[in-house]
């Protein structure tokens, strides 16, 4: 059984580790973004997270007539 304080610090570690390998393959992290804009936009509404997926992919590959990576 681990204690209060090995659990904390595991359970950080993997959160890490699954958000660093989510960024490696190119999936966007929508808790981070959550957190960022309640914490440093709240006049501002909160995209949900089809909309937030959509506007990421399309930053990243080029949707909506933007520039962007391009595998064909």
């Amino acid at each position: 059984m681990l204690k209060p304080d090995l659990r904390k610090r595991w359970s950080d570690f993997t959160k890490c580790v699954c958000q660093g390998a989510r960024l490696m393959v190119g999936v966007p992290d929508y808790e981070t973004y959550v957190e960022h804009m309640r914490r440093n936009h709240p006049d501002r509404s909160v995209m949900a997270y089809p909309d937030f997926f959509r506007e990421r992919q399309a930053a990243r590959y080029g949707g909506e007539g933007r520039s962007g990576f391009r595998c064909c």
